[in-house]
């Protein structure tokens, strides 16, 4: 079972808000502030793992504490988005 997933938030110019980049599938954010931006993955970021990445079996055969996962959250420079 994959334990450490990523999250990046990278600024679309066009759109003019913060997207994200992330091996956590159904993770789609778009934010105008990274504050936003982190407070929304905060907020859905383990649910989507737990829902997408964990099976069923996987829940009832390891222990709690090796199916809790690791997510690295890069913050974007925020010179680039201005």
């Amino acid at each position: 079972m994959q334990r450490s997933f990523s999250v990046k938030a990278v600024w679309d110019d066009e759109a003019k808000v913060y997207v994200s980049e992330s091996d956590i599938i159904g993770l789609h954010i778009e934010a105008e502030t990274v504050e936003e931006f982190e407070a929304i993955m905060r907020d859905v970021a383990t649910d989507l793992v737990i829902a997408n990445h964990i099976s069923p079996d996987q829940l009832d055969t390891i222990p709690l504490r090796d199916l809790i996962p690791t997510i690295v959250w890069e913050r974007p420079n925020p010179e680039l988005a201005a």
